[in-house]
Formats: C-alpha cells, structure tokens, sequence
C-alpha cells in the first residue's frame, strides 16, 4: 500500500513514511494510491466483532507491509487499555431511527483520543530501532491538542509541539493540554483564531532548520494515520444497524473534515452510508458546496469551538477525489487559496461533490435549542458540537432510514454552555479523575513563524 499526494508533484511513498512525514514535500496530503475494498459478507460480519478486531482489520488495509501485524494489535489493545466503555464507540438509540455513536469515552473524552492512541503506538513501532527522533507539531481547536498531549506525553522519541488560539478554547480543553508536566511537550498559545495555527504548522512543516537530524510530522488530520484510525467506527456502526443491505446516514459535526473525510473513506471502501456534515456559523465548507465559492472569513467564537474552523484542510482530499484525482486542478484551487483567500469551484466538480455530501450550517440558537431538548426529551446531556449534528439530524426525514449523529465530547468538557442552557453542569467522566490542578505550561506568542520556531528551538535544545 502506497500512498500519494493531492498536488502530484511528490513521490508514492509508504504508510510509515506518510505517518512520519505528515505533509506531503510538494504541500499536498497524502491518500492511499488505490482504495482497499471491504466485502458485503465482510460488513455484515463486522456486526457484533469487538472494536479493536475491526481497527485490526481496517488498518491492516492501510499499513499493507510497513508494519508487522503484531505492531497493528498493539495498538488496536491499546484502546482497550485506555478507554472508559467496553464497546469503545457504542451505539446508542435515542428513538425509532435516530442514534448517537459515542466517541468520547478515550482518556480526554473527545473522539480525537481513538484515532491518536493509535497513532502513537503505530509512529513508536516506527522509531523503533531507528535511532530518529520525530518532532510532531499540531493546532488544534480544542480536542485534537488535549489528545495528543496524552498519546504523546513523555514518549522516548518524540517531541510535540501544539499551537492552539488563546482564548478560544474551554477551559478544560486547556488544562488537559497545558498541566500535563512533560519536558517533550511545548504548548503555545497563540493571538489569533485556529486558521492562524493552522497556517503556522503548515509552515514549520516546511522549515528546514526543523529538519535536521529528527523526522517533522503533524498529528492533525493532515495525517493520513489520523483519519485511518477513524474509519472503523464507521464500520461498526453501519454493520450493527444492517450493513450493508440497510445503509445508514451519518451526520457529522466538523470543523476540520478529518472525521466526516474519514466517513466518506468508509464509504469508498464499500461500507453503504450517506455523509451530512454539520458546521456551526463558521460556514467555509457549507458555502463552497452549497453556493460554489470557497472563502476563508474570520472565524468566529462559538459555544462549539472545536468547529471553529474556516479553511477545513480536509477538503482538499475530497476535491482530489471528487475531480477524478485531478492533480493538477487541486494544486491549482487550493494553491488560489492560500494566495487569494478565495476560489470559485468548477461547475462539473461542484455537481461531483453535491452527489457525495450534504453539509448544513447551524447557529448558535439553534445549537442552544438542541442541548435543551436532548435533555427534555432523552434527558442526555449532549456538548455543543454534538448539539450542532442532532439539530443537522432533525431536518432529515427518519423514516428514509436510520440516522446516526456522531457524539464527538463529553459534555463536561464545556460546563459554562450546559450549564448555561440546562442550569446545571453535568457530571464528569472517567476520564477527568486524572485531570491535574497544577500549574499551567503555556506560551503565549502572536501569529508569527519567527517567534514559534524561536520557542521551538528552545524546547529541542532543553531550555524549556
């Protein structure tokens, strides 16, 4: 299995290399060179198999021989070792046609620990025996930080470096990036939305000083062993509601496309499922689809600040995709992009890409609503990204099918919005008992490439 990049202009490389590497040189993201199918008698049998038996399986597909199986069971065990729920992502039934999948039972209770854990224990086996070191830098709105922090937290090997927006995160999401006390985590703050630190990894991804002697990668969903690990939970859901001679629709919240990408992935492989992916009022995506023009805006502070997102790096996989592989056509789009801020979808690719997802953007309002009628009517607290799939899921018509809403935190994460609607603020999981009221670790730095590599450089030499 080989993996090539969305711009074409960087060599097939294998599945430890798109690990390690993260970005491909030429800018692009790297997906598999063909797509591995999975059987219908396949899908079927999925149902009822435990989890960590369907992440052996899928990431079996994707690491081909890079990796000896025994490494690829490791780590499937791994979430067996770290998460809170038996089932790992269980399936819950709110009413006829309407279920959640829970993503948040991992140790930071965001479904960005099932997808990390894994990725962890895949880039140590890579390591191994090598003699390289591996720095890894991350954004993150929020879940994506907290849960590399713990995957990566004290590894041998690797450096982590994680740039969230000040100020725009929960508290929670801080804390469990910024109290765990490990001399190879950096964590800087930076003045400006998730774009800005988005924009700042890509470039120190390019940055040769940072290159010599150790490996850079991004633990975002750039990376394409970020979203293999999200493929499975797919599977095990559409197999236990009928796969694949009943096909499942799953709405989405997202910010970034990683999981809604990972979805559509599910569904090339042979998995039958329909794709809707929810956005709050940072709308870039909604917009390219539904009107054609894909424009980056400032991105605005919502109760849901892991969606907070307004240059979705994701979507460039689904262009490649949708255009037929089209190199050259992505290159150019995403290249306008970056140097305009804007670009006007072709009509042929635009109808492509309607046919494969719906995406609806909800408001705050109508986010509030949600989270007070879960709780009327299921009595289940729900967060506030969850909150923006379930009021995506209400406009479908249920008796098309069963619908699934991708649970994706634990309430307890955003307590000043729960408590705010609902006056009370919901228990904590598991998860929190390991939450530490310690000093917090952080740099605030403003959106500038000089100053983050300046504190990068401070953490690789050991003067953090």
């Amino acid at each position: 299995m080989n993996y090539i990049s969305t711009r074409g202009e960087a060599p097939a490389v294998s599945f430890t290399e798109a690990l390690l590497g993260g970005i491909a040189p030429d800018g692009g993201l790297y997906l598999p060179e063909t797509w591995p199918r999975l059987t219908a008698p396949g899908i079927a049998a999925a149902a009822g198999q435990p989890y960590a038996a369907l992440v052996r399986e899928v990431l079996a597909r994707f690491v081909g021989g890079a990796l000896p199986a025994a490494v690829i069971a490791r780590a499937a065990a791994r979430l067996e070792e770290t998460f809170h729920h038996a089932a790992i992502a269980p399936l819950v039934q709110l009413e006829p046609n309407l279920w959640v999948l829970e993503l948040f039972h991992g140790p930071t209770s965001a479904f960005k620990d099932l997808a990390m854990q894994l990725m962890a224990s895949l880039a140590d086996a890579a390591l191994a025996g090598t003699g390289e070191r591996l720095l890894l830098l991350t954004a993150t709105s929020g879940d994506t930080g907290a849960a590399a922090v713990r995957a990566f937290a004290g590894a041998d090997n690797i450096d982590l470096v994680v740039l969230h927006p000040l100020d725009r995160v929960s508290p929670v999401q801080r804390r469990q990036m910024t109290t765990v006390g490990a001399d190879n985590v950096l964590n800087l703050a930076v003045r400006g939305d998730f774009d800005d630190c988005q924009t700042l990894v890509k470039g120190l991804l390019a940055e040769p000083s940072l290159r010599e002697g150790r490996r850079v990668s991004s633990v975002n969903s750039i990376n394409w062993a970020r979203l293999a690990g999200q493929i499975p939970y797919y599977l095990a859901a559409a197999s236990a509601l009928g796969g694949p001679s009943r096909p499942a629709r799953f709405v989405v919240p997202t910010g970034n496309f990683g999981d809604a990408f990972a979805g559509w992935a599910a569904r090339t492989m042979g998995v039958p499922l329909g794709l809707i992916a929810a956005v709050n009022r940072n709308d870039a995506l909604a917009r390219a689809i539904n009107g054609g023009r894909y424009e980056r805006m400032n991105a605005h502070a919502t109760a849901s600040v892991s969606m907070d997102v307004q240059a979705p790096s994701n979507f460039e996989r689904l262009v490649f995709e949708a255009s037929g592989r089209d190199a050259g056509l992505t290159r150019r789009l995403f290249e306008g992009f970056v140097r305009d801020g804007a670009v006007d979808l072709p009509p042929e690719l635009l109808e492509v890409l309607r046919a494969q997802l719906a995406v609806v953007s909800i408001d705050e309002q109508a986010t509030r609503v949600e989270i007070g009628a879960a709780w009327r009517r299921y009595g289940r607290t729900v967060c506030p990204h969850t909150a923006v799939a379930l009021a995506a899921a209400r406009r479908l018509d249920p008796q098309e099918g069963p619908v699934v809403v991708l649970a994706t935190a634990h309430p307890a994460k955003f307590p000043d919005v729960i408590s705010d609607v609902l006056g009370f603020t919901p228990a904590e999981p598991p998860a929190f008992a390991s939450l530490t009221c310690g000093a917090e670790r952080l740099v605030p730095i403003p959106a500038d490439q000089r100053m983050a590599l300046t504190e990068i450089e401070r953490l690789l030499s050991g003067d953090c």
